[in-house]
């Protein structure tokens, strides 16, 4: 069995920038490349003199899906080939180099590129060789370098963790999902009603059984209990739950009073 055998069906979003591997040296790492370039939503891969050639089955095998980037993935002889019909090039540089050239970190370099995607231009993103890295040739044909901040004591990044960072911040760029939200699963968010309707069921139990007697805190008591539950989004299921209690220690309560 090869990793020809399926395949996720994905395919370009937009016009997305395109993934330069400069010399890459082994097949397994240009499979796990194309594996997380389609989690951030890039499809197009060029190949700059593969130490291995290409194709190679050991790509397939280690893209977990992402077959189509790989057969779609254009080879060239040189950096020079690669990006001659693109507008602007950006290289990732993993350590400094004496070069004078605009360097951005990851996000700020992922926002560039959806400024420049989003006027229609073609861009791409080199990354080097495994083993060391782009060389300054190959950086000398790029409008701008890309650095990562990460722990300086340990900077040790794979190929296809680098590209990843990349694809990630490229997917950020553009994303609307709020920060956090609640799962809910098959329930929803109580309303206000909803909310009333059980603080009302709640305050008459403790009434009821005594809670409440104190008529100078009671007021203080169930303010409290009612930012309590607005606190955080409580669900119809929540509440339809904590219903079910007060009325089961309520019914206990009656029961142990006959």
């Amino acid at each position: 069995m090869t990793g020809r055998d399926g395949g996720a069906d994905i395919g370009p979003i937009g016009n997305s920038p395109v993934v330069i591997l400069v010399r890459p040296q082994m097949a397994e790492n240009i499979g796990t490349t194309a594996r997380a370039m389609a989690n951030g939503g890039l499809f197009h891969m060029r190949i700059v003199a593969p130490r291995d050639g290409w194709p190679q089955e050991r790509a397939w095998r280690s893209a977990s899906g992402a077959d189509r980037i790989l057969e779609s993935a254009q080879v060239f002889d040189t950096v020079d080939d690669a990006v001659a019909d693109l507008h602007h090039v950006f290289a990732t540089c993993p350590r400094p180099r004496h070069i004078v050239k605009p360097v951005l970190t990851a996000r700020g370099g992922a926002a560039e590129l959806r400024e420049m995607t989003d006027r229609g231009l073609k861009v791409g993103l080199m990354f080097g060789p495994e083993r060391a890295g782009l060389d300054n040739d190959d950086m000398a044909r790029a409008d701008a370098l890309i650095r990562y901040p990460l722990n300086p004591a340990f900077m040790s990044l794979n190929l296809a963790q680098a590209v990843m960072i990349m694809a990630y911040e490229w997917w950020m760029a553009a994303d609307d999902t709020p920060p956090r939200t609640l799962m809910t699963n098959e329930t929803h968010v109580a309303t206000r009603g909803e909310l009333d309707n059980f603080m009302r069921h709640l305050i008459a139990d403790l009434d009821e059984c005594g809670f409440l007697r104190n008529e100078q805190k009671r007021p203080g008591m169930v303010r409290n209990l009612r930012h309590f539950f607005l606190r955080g989004e409580v669900t119809e299921q929540e509440l339809r739950t904590l219903h079910g209690v007060v009325t089961e220690l309520s019914r206990g309560r009656k029961a142990r009073k006959e």
